[in-house]
């Protein structure tokens, strides 16, 4: 199994293992999905390159991911007209194999001022809670928030039609979940997949 393989493998067990936990001990658990949209291609080279310095990474590897990074044009065919040639100032080259450890670099800050139990690998985002009382849904929607916050800093974009929103419990009556993500309602659903498994 590839590296990437088993850091899904891991991330789906945490996340069944914590909703199992959760209601072997009687407690409600809510879960929040939340999908990303082009993910590699949204990526802007001066903010990456920003937070490559920050963490603290050798000169010499900034300079050298810059060059790999900057300087890429393209154009686009349709038929016999070709138009003119955009520099590109965002995304990371898909057939790289150093493409997921960039991604990696760009979105190390996600869990900064979050006490929920946050989860991404590549477009999926998973964020998720015990709720005892109504002060852990007002603590999870105040995580979301401060995602949201995250969420426009860094230019990232999600497909709202994707996210979703689920209560696990063992009780038969469920309260209407009220969650929303950057000033939209998330929607209420039974199941949704998360790393290719049905939760």
């Amino acid at each position: 199994m590839g590296l990437d393989c088993d850091t899904r493998v891991i991330q789906v067990i945490t996340v069944c293992q914590d909703i199992a936990d959760s209601l072997d001990e009687g407690i409600g658990i809510d879960v929040i999905i939340i999908d990303f949209s082009k993910v590699f291609s949204s990526v802007p080279h001066d903010q990456l390159l920003t937070k490559l310095v920050a963490s603290g990474v050798d000169s010499r590897v900034v300079i050298w991911v810059r060059e790999f990074l900057v300087g890429h044009t393209q154009r686009v065919r349709v038929g016999v007209h070709l138009s003119r040639e955009v520099i590109i100032t965002s995304g990371v080259l898909l057939r790289s194999v150093f493409v997921p450890l960039l991604f990696l670099v760009y979105v190390n800050d996600i869990w900064r001022n979050i006490d929920s139990c946050i989860g991404l690998f590549a477009g999926d985002c998973i964020i998720y809670r015990k709720i005892i009382n109504k002060n852990d849904i007002e603590k999870l929607q105040k995580d979301l928030d401060t995602l949201g916050e995250w969420v426009v800093e860094i230019g990232m974009k999600i497909n709202p039609g994707k996210s979703k929103a689920i209560r696990f419990m063992r009780a038969q009556v469920k309260n209407p979940l009220g969650y929303s993500f950057i000033d939209q309602k998330i929607p209420e659903a039974s199941n949704c997949k998360y790393l290719g498994m049905i939760l």
